[in-house]
Protein backbone atom coordinates (compact mmCIF):
# COMPACT_ATOMS: atom_id res chain seq x y z
CA UNK A 1 0.00 0.00 0.00
CA UNK A 2 2.90 2.39 0.74
CA UNK A 3 5.46 1.05 -1.75
CA UNK A 4 4.45 3.51 -4.49
CA UNK A 5 4.87 6.51 -2.18
CA UNK A 6 8.15 5.12 -0.89
CA UNK A 7 9.60 4.73 -4.39
CA UNK A 8 8.34 8.13 -5.57
CA UNK A 9 9.09 10.26 -2.53
CA UNK A 10 12.18 8.68 -0.96
CA UNK A 11 13.93 6.64 -3.70
CA UNK A 12 17.42 7.26 -2.33
CA UNK A 13 16.42 5.53 0.88
CA UNK A 14 15.29 2.45 -1.08
CA UNK A 15 18.49 2.47 -3.13
CA UNK A 16 20.56 2.74 0.04
CA UNK A 17 18.74 -0.13 1.74
CA UNK A 18 19.30 -2.36 -1.30
CA UNK A 19 23.01 -1.50 -1.46
CA UNK A 20 23.53 -2.05 2.28
CA UNK A 21 21.73 -5.39 2.13
CA UNK A 22 23.73 -6.57 -0.85
CA UNK A 23 26.95 -5.58 0.94
CA UNK A 24 25.93 -7.62 4.00
CA UNK A 25 25.35 -4.63 6.29
CA UNK A 26 21.58 -5.14 6.64
CA UNK A 27 20.18 -8.63 7.31
CA UNK A 28 17.05 -10.05 5.76
CA UNK A 29 13.86 -9.67 7.84
CA UNK A 30 14.59 -6.07 8.79
CA UNK A 31 12.51 -2.98 9.26
CA UNK A 32 14.85 -0.32 7.94
CA UNK A 33 14.45 3.22 9.30
CA UNK A 34 15.61 6.39 7.56
CA UNK A 35 16.63 8.18 10.74
CA UNK A 36 17.26 11.58 9.15
CA UNK A 37 13.81 11.59 7.55
CA UNK A 38 12.19 10.54 10.83
CA UNK A 39 13.91 13.50 12.50
CA UNK A 40 12.82 15.86 9.73
CA UNK A 41 9.24 14.56 9.86
CA UNK A 42 9.23 15.09 13.63
CA UNK A 43 10.57 18.62 13.27
CA UNK A 44 7.80 19.57 10.87
CA UNK A 45 5.06 18.07 12.99
CA UNK A 46 6.39 19.59 16.22
CA UNK A 47 6.64 23.02 14.61
CA UNK A 48 2.93 22.96 13.78
CA UNK A 49 2.05 21.43 17.17
CA UNK A 50 3.97 24.14 19.01
CA UNK A 51 2.09 26.84 17.13
CA UNK A 52 -1.18 25.20 18.19
CA UNK A 53 -0.12 24.74 21.82
CA UNK A 54 -0.04 20.95 21.58
CA UNK A 55 2.30 18.65 23.52
CA UNK A 56 3.80 15.89 21.36
CA UNK A 57 4.38 12.45 22.84
CA UNK A 58 5.73 10.07 20.19
CA UNK A 59 4.62 6.44 19.90
CA UNK A 60 7.47 4.10 18.94
CA UNK A 61 6.02 0.58 19.19
CA UNK A 62 5.73 0.54 15.40
CA UNK A 63 9.46 1.10 14.89
CA UNK A 64 10.64 -1.13 17.71
CA UNK A 65 11.76 1.49 20.27
CA UNK A 66 15.23 1.50 18.65
CA UNK A 67 17.55 3.85 20.53
CA UNK A 68 18.69 5.71 17.41
CA UNK A 69 15.08 6.32 16.40
CA UNK A 70 14.30 7.66 19.87
CA UNK A 71 17.29 9.97 19.53
CA UNK A 72 16.09 11.18 16.12
CA UNK A 73 12.58 11.88 17.40
CA UNK A 74 13.91 13.76 20.41
CA UNK A 75 16.23 15.78 18.17
CA UNK A 76 13.16 16.59 16.06
CA UNK A 77 11.53 18.27 19.04
CA UNK A 78 9.15 15.73 20.59
CA UNK A 79 8.29 16.45 24.22
CA UNK A 80 8.65 12.80 25.23
CA UNK A 81 7.29 9.37 24.43
CA UNK A 82 4.10 7.45 24.98
CA UNK A 83 4.62 3.85 26.05
CA UNK A 84 2.07 1.38 24.77
CA UNK A 85 2.90 -0.90 27.70
CA UNK A 86 5.61 -1.49 30.29
CA UNK A 87 7.69 -3.42 27.75
CA UNK A 88 7.72 -0.20 25.73
CA UNK A 89 8.49 2.07 28.68
CA UNK A 90 11.63 0.19 29.74
CA UNK A 91 13.72 0.71 26.56
CA UNK A 92 12.62 4.35 26.39
CA UNK A 93 14.04 5.02 29.86
CA UNK A 94 17.04 2.75 29.26
CA UNK A 95 17.93 4.94 26.26
CA UNK A 96 17.75 7.98 28.58
CA UNK A 97 14.52 9.41 27.21
CA UNK A 98 11.43 10.42 29.15
CA UNK A 99 8.11 8.63 29.34
CA UNK A 100 5.45 11.23 28.74
CA UNK A 101 2.41 8.96 28.92
CA UNK A 102 1.98 5.47 30.33
CA UNK A 103 -0.97 3.13 30.80
CA UNK A 104 -3.20 4.29 27.99
CA UNK A 105 -3.59 1.46 25.50
CA UNK A 106 -2.35 -1.17 27.96
CA UNK A 107 -2.96 -0.66 31.67
CA UNK A 108 -0.05 -1.21 34.08
CA UNK A 109 -0.20 -4.67 35.69
CA UNK A 110 -0.52 -4.65 39.49
CA UNK A 111 2.88 -6.20 40.13
CA UNK A 112 4.58 -3.59 37.94
CA UNK A 113 3.04 -0.50 39.54
CA UNK A 114 6.11 0.27 41.66
CA UNK A 115 8.38 -0.03 38.64
CA UNK A 116 6.05 2.21 36.62
CA UNK A 117 6.09 4.86 39.34
CA UNK A 118 9.89 4.75 39.41
CA UNK A 119 9.92 5.68 35.70
CA UNK A 120 8.26 8.99 36.68
CA UNK A 121 5.95 9.34 33.67
CA UNK A 122 4.53 12.80 33.01
CA UNK A 123 1.05 11.25 32.92
CA UNK A 124 -0.39 7.85 33.81
CA UNK A 125 -3.80 6.80 32.47
CA UNK A 126 -6.22 4.75 34.55
CA UNK A 127 -9.39 2.94 33.50
CA UNK A 128 -10.87 2.47 36.99
CA UNK A 129 -10.81 3.60 40.61
CA UNK A 130 -8.79 0.53 41.57
CA UNK A 131 -6.13 1.32 38.97
CA UNK A 132 -6.03 4.90 40.26
CA UNK A 133 -5.49 3.56 43.78
CA UNK A 134 -2.63 1.33 42.61
CA UNK A 135 -0.94 4.15 40.74
CA UNK A 136 -1.34 6.54 43.65
CA UNK A 137 0.01 4.07 46.20
CA UNK A 138 3.06 3.30 44.05
CA UNK A 139 3.79 6.96 43.43
CA UNK A 140 3.31 7.86 47.11
CA UNK A 141 5.69 5.08 48.15
CA UNK A 142 8.31 6.53 45.81
CA UNK A 143 7.88 9.97 47.33
CA UNK A 144 6.02 11.73 44.56
CA UNK A 145 2.52 12.59 43.38
CA UNK A 146 1.57 11.17 39.99
CA UNK A 147 -0.54 13.17 37.51
CA UNK A 148 -3.33 10.87 36.32
CA UNK A 149 -5.44 10.92 33.17
CA UNK A 150 -8.82 9.23 33.21
CA UNK A 151 -9.88 7.32 30.15
CA UNK A 152 -13.57 8.12 29.75
CA UNK A 153 -16.26 6.65 27.49
CA UNK A 154 -19.94 7.00 26.71
CA UNK A 155 -22.55 5.17 24.67
CA UNK A 156 -21.74 5.38 20.97
CA UNK A 157 -17.99 5.70 21.37
CA UNK A 158 -15.81 3.68 18.98
CA UNK A 159 -13.19 1.16 20.05
CA UNK A 160 -11.07 -1.36 18.22
CA UNK A 161 -12.20 -4.81 19.40
CA UNK A 162 -10.26 -5.65 22.53
CA UNK A 163 -9.35 -2.00 23.19
CA UNK A 164 -12.45 -1.20 25.24
CA UNK A 165 -12.13 0.28 28.71
CA UNK A 166 -12.39 3.35 30.87
CA UNK A 167 -14.71 5.13 33.28
CA UNK A 168 -18.26 5.83 32.13
CA UNK A 169 -19.05 9.50 31.59
CA UNK A 170 -21.88 9.22 34.11
CA UNK A 171 -19.35 8.12 36.76
CA UNK A 172 -16.65 10.68 35.98
CA UNK A 173 -17.50 13.19 38.70
CA UNK A 174 -17.37 10.48 41.39
CA UNK A 175 -14.11 9.15 39.95
CA UNK A 176 -12.50 12.60 40.17
CA UNK A 177 -13.80 12.88 43.74
CA UNK A 178 -12.10 9.59 44.56
CA UNK A 179 -8.78 10.49 42.93
CA UNK A 180 -8.74 13.75 44.89
CA UNK A 181 -8.70 11.74 48.14
CA UNK A 182 -5.69 9.59 47.17
CA UNK A 183 -2.23 10.38 48.51
CA UNK A 184 0.18 10.22 45.58
CA UNK A 185 -2.35 11.09 42.85
CA UNK A 186 -3.28 14.29 41.05
CA UNK A 187 -6.22 14.42 38.65
CA UNK A 188 -4.76 16.04 35.53
CA UNK A 189 -6.99 15.30 32.58
CA UNK A 190 -8.87 13.01 30.24
CA UNK A 191 -8.17 10.74 27.32
CA UNK A 192 -9.76 8.45 24.77
CA UNK A 193 -8.72 6.21 21.87
CA UNK A 194 -9.16 6.54 18.99
CA UNK A 195 -9.83 10.26 18.70
CA UNK A 196 -9.47 10.09 14.91
CA UNK A 197 -10.05 7.33 12.38
CA UNK A 198 -9.40 7.09 8.67
CA UNK A 199 -12.58 7.12 6.60
CA UNK A 200 -12.11 5.20 3.35
CA UNK A 201 -15.20 6.69 1.69
CA UNK A 202 -14.00 10.29 2.03
CA UNK A 203 -10.28 9.37 2.00
CA UNK A 204 -9.82 11.58 5.04
CA UNK A 205 -9.33 11.42 8.80
CA UNK A 206 -12.46 12.13 10.82
CA UNK A 207 -13.06 12.83 14.49
CA UNK A 208 -14.73 9.90 16.24
CA UNK A 209 -17.72 10.22 18.60
CA UNK A 210 -15.13 9.77 21.36
CA UNK A 211 -14.03 13.38 20.91
CA UNK A 212 -17.55 14.55 21.66
CA UNK A 213 -17.42 12.44 24.81
CA UNK A 214 -14.13 14.10 25.76
CA UNK A 215 -15.71 17.53 25.29
CA UNK A 216 -18.61 16.62 27.59
CA UNK A 217 -16.18 15.09 30.07
CA UNK A 218 -14.09 18.28 30.05
CA UNK A 219 -17.21 20.31 30.96
CA UNK A 220 -17.77 18.06 33.96
CA UNK A 221 -14.10 18.13 34.99
CA UNK A 222 -13.78 21.92 34.77
CA UNK A 223 -16.59 22.33 37.30
CA UNK A 224 -14.80 20.12 39.81
CA UNK A 225 -12.72 21.61 42.60
CA UNK A 226 -9.86 19.20 41.76
CA UNK A 227 -9.60 20.34 38.14
CA UNK A 228 -6.15 21.71 37.29
CA UNK A 229 -5.73 25.17 35.77
CA UNK A 230 -4.89 23.55 32.42
CA UNK A 231 -6.94 20.43 31.97
CA UNK A 232 -5.06 17.95 29.80
CA UNK A 233 -6.95 16.44 26.87
CA UNK A 234 -5.02 13.56 25.35
CA UNK A 235 -6.30 12.67 21.86
CA UNK A 236 -4.29 10.01 20.00
CA UNK A 237 -4.98 8.20 16.74
CA UNK A 238 -4.06 8.63 13.04
CA UNK A 239 -1.92 11.66 13.89
CA UNK A 240 -0.03 13.64 11.25
CA UNK A 241 0.68 17.30 10.62
CA UNK A 242 -2.48 17.61 8.55
CA UNK A 243 -4.86 16.69 11.38
CA UNK A 244 -3.29 18.78 14.16
CA UNK A 245 -5.51 21.86 13.60
CA UNK A 246 -8.61 19.64 13.74
CA UNK A 247 -7.47 18.12 17.04
CA UNK A 248 -6.57 21.48 18.56
CA UNK A 249 -9.94 22.94 17.57
CA UNK A 250 -11.64 19.95 19.21
CA UNK A 251 -9.88 20.76 22.47
CA UNK A 252 -6.84 18.47 22.45
CA UNK A 253 -3.75 19.50 24.41
CA UNK A 254 -1.70 16.33 23.78
CA UNK A 255 -1.14 14.37 20.56
CA UNK A 256 0.69 11.10 20.00
CA UNK A 257 2.04 10.60 16.47
CA UNK A 258 3.44 7.18 15.64
CA UNK A 259 3.02 6.20 12.00
CA UNK A 260 2.87 9.92 11.25
CA UNK A 261 6.59 10.22 12.00
CA UNK A 262 7.42 7.50 9.47
CA UNK A 263 4.96 8.75 6.85
CA UNK A 264 2.68 5.72 7.06
CA UNK A 265 -0.71 6.82 8.41
CA UNK A 266 -3.66 5.81 6.21
CA UNK A 267 -3.75 9.37 4.84
CA UNK A 268 -0.17 9.01 3.63
CA UNK A 269 -1.28 6.10 1.43
CA UNK A 270 -3.80 8.20 -0.49
CA UNK A 271 -2.12 11.60 -0.72
CA UNK A 272 1.29 13.21 -0.37
CA UNK A 273 1.50 14.82 3.06
CA UNK A 274 4.41 16.82 4.51
CA UNK A 275 5.92 13.72 6.13
CA UNK A 276 8.07 11.60 3.80
CA UNK A 277 8.08 7.78 3.90
CA UNK A 278 10.86 6.75 6.28
CA UNK A 279 10.49 3.00 6.81
CA UNK A 280 10.55 -0.14 4.68
CA UNK A 281 10.59 -3.89 5.25
CA UNK A 282 13.54 -5.66 3.68
CA UNK A 283 13.83 -9.36 2.92
CA UNK A 284 15.64 -11.49 0.37
CA UNK A 285 14.92 -14.41 -1.91
CA UNK A 286 15.50 -17.45 0.30
CA UNK A 287 14.97 -20.18 -2.29
CA UNK A 288 13.03 -21.07 -5.42
CA UNK A 289 10.57 -23.98 -5.44
CA UNK A 290 9.25 -25.23 -8.78
CA UNK A 291 10.04 -21.84 -10.26
CA UNK A 292 8.33 -19.91 -7.44
CA UNK A 293 10.63 -17.58 -5.49
CA UNK A 294 10.05 -17.38 -1.74
CA UNK A 295 11.40 -14.61 0.47
CA UNK A 296 12.17 -14.74 4.18
CA UNK A 297 9.48 -13.60 6.60
CA UNK A 298 9.49 -12.76 10.27
CA UNK A 299 8.15 -9.24 9.90
CA UNK A 300 5.28 -9.80 7.49
CA UNK A 301 2.67 -8.52 9.93
CA UNK A 302 0.76 -5.81 8.07
CA UNK A 303 -1.33 -3.45 10.20
CA UNK A 304 -4.86 -4.37 8.99
CA UNK A 305 -6.20 -0.82 8.82
CA UNK A 306 -7.00 -1.19 5.11
CA UNK A 307 -8.28 -4.75 5.10
CA UNK A 308 -7.04 -7.15 2.42
CA UNK A 309 -5.23 -5.77 -0.62
CA UNK A 310 -2.70 -7.00 -3.16
CA UNK A 311 0.75 -6.70 -1.62
CA UNK A 312 3.62 -6.02 -4.01
CA UNK A 313 7.37 -5.95 -3.51
CA UNK A 314 10.40 -4.65 -5.37
CA UNK A 315 13.04 -7.28 -6.16
CA UNK A 316 16.55 -6.00 -6.81
CA UNK A 317 20.14 -7.23 -7.12
CA UNK A 318 21.52 -3.71 -7.27
CA UNK A 319 20.33 -0.22 -6.36
CA UNK A 320 19.97 0.51 -10.08
CA UNK A 321 17.06 -1.97 -10.15
CA UNK A 322 14.82 0.48 -8.29
CA UNK A 323 12.92 1.28 -11.49
CA UNK A 324 11.87 -2.33 -12.12
CA UNK A 325 8.20 -3.21 -11.79
CA UNK A 326 7.16 -4.49 -8.32
CA UNK A 327 5.77 -8.02 -8.32
CA UNK A 328 2.70 -9.45 -6.55
CA UNK A 329 3.24 -11.34 -3.30
CA UNK A 330 1.14 -14.10 -1.75
CA UNK A 331 1.30 -13.24 1.93
CA UNK A 332 1.05 -16.01 4.53
CA UNK A 333 -2.24 -16.28 6.36
CA UNK A 334 -2.43 -14.25 9.60
CA UNK A 335 -3.11 -17.60 11.31
CA UNK A 336 0.20 -19.04 10.05
CA UNK A 337 3.80 -18.43 11.07
CA UNK A 338 5.32 -16.14 8.46
CA UNK A 339 8.44 -18.13 7.68
CA UNK A 340 8.20 -17.13 4.01
CA UNK A 341 6.08 -15.26 1.49
CA UNK A 342 5.61 -16.43 -2.11
CA UNK A 343 6.40 -14.01 -4.94
CA UNK A 344 4.34 -14.39 -8.11
CA UNK A 345 6.22 -12.55 -10.87
CA UNK A 346 5.22 -12.71 -14.55
CA UNK A 347 6.45 -15.85 -16.30
CA UNK A 348 9.28 -14.04 -18.09
CA UNK A 349 10.79 -12.79 -14.81
CA UNK A 350 13.45 -14.91 -13.16
CA UNK A 351 14.96 -14.20 -9.76
CA UNK A 352 17.90 -15.64 -7.91
CA UNK A 353 18.58 -16.52 -4.31
CA UNK A 354 19.94 -13.60 -2.31
CA UNK A 355 18.15 -10.88 -4.26
CA UNK A 356 16.85 -8.02 -2.11
CA UNK A 357 13.08 -7.79 -1.61
CA UNK A 358 11.64 -4.43 -0.51
CA UNK A 359 8.12 -3.98 0.87
CA UNK A 360 6.27 -0.83 1.83
CA UNK A 361 3.50 -1.31 4.40
CA UNK A 362 2.32 -0.13 7.83
CA UNK A 363 4.60 -1.92 10.23
CA UNK A 364 4.07 -2.94 13.85
CA UNK A 365 7.57 -4.06 14.81
CA UNK A 366 6.78 -4.86 18.41
CA UNK A 367 4.56 -7.84 17.53
CA UNK A 368 7.09 -9.43 15.14
CA UNK A 369 10.47 -11.15 15.26
CA UNK A 370 12.06 -8.76 12.75
CA UNK A 371 15.24 -6.76 13.19
CA UNK A 372 15.10 -2.97 13.40
CA UNK A 373 17.90 -1.30 11.45
CA UNK A 374 18.57 2.43 11.69
CA UNK A 375 20.30 4.11 8.75
CA UNK A 376 21.60 7.67 8.79
CA UNK A 377 23.21 9.89 6.16
CA UNK A 378 20.98 8.77 3.28
CA UNK A 379 20.21 12.25 1.92
CA UNK A 380 23.89 13.27 2.17
CA UNK A 381 25.00 10.24 0.20
CA UNK A 382 27.00 9.06 3.23
CA UNK A 383 24.86 6.21 4.54
CA UNK A 384 25.82 4.18 7.57
CA UNK A 385 24.05 1.64 9.72
CA UNK A 386 23.54 3.30 13.08
CA UNK A 387 22.60 0.05 14.80
CA UNK A 388 20.46 -3.07 14.83
CA UNK A 389 17.83 -3.80 17.48
CA UNK A 390 15.04 -6.25 18.15
CA UNK A 391 11.42 -5.20 18.65
CA UNK A 392 11.97 -4.69 22.37
CA UNK A 393 14.67 -2.08 21.78
CA UNK A 394 17.54 -4.41 22.69
CA UNK A 395 20.75 -4.01 20.66
CA UNK A 396 21.51 -6.98 18.40
CA UNK A 397 24.99 -8.02 17.30
CA UNK A 398 25.20 -10.19 14.20
CA UNK A 399 28.10 -12.16 12.81
CA UNK A 400 30.86 -14.29 14.27
CA UNK A 401 32.28 -12.81 17.50
CA UNK A 402 35.99 -13.22 18.24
Amino acid sequence: MFLDALLRRNPRFVETAIALHQSGSIPANSYVLDLDTIESNTEGLCRVADDLGLTVYAMTKQIGRAAAALDAITAGGADGFVAVDMACARPIVRAEHSVGHLGHLVQVPQSESAEAAALEPDFWTVFSRRKAERAAAAAHASGRSQPLLVRVFDDGDEFYPGHEGGIALSELRAAIDHIATLDGAIFSGLTTFPALLYDAASRSAQLTPNMGTLARAAEIARKHRACPERLQINAPGTTSTQVLPMLAEAGATQVEPGHGLSGTTPLHAVEDLPELPAVLYLSEIAHIHHGVPLCFGGGLYIDPVFGDYQVRALVADDSSDIDTQPVPVEMPSPAAIDYYARLTPPAQHTFQEGSTVVFGFRIQAFVTRAFIVGVSGVARGEPRVAGIWNGFGDPVTLGVQT
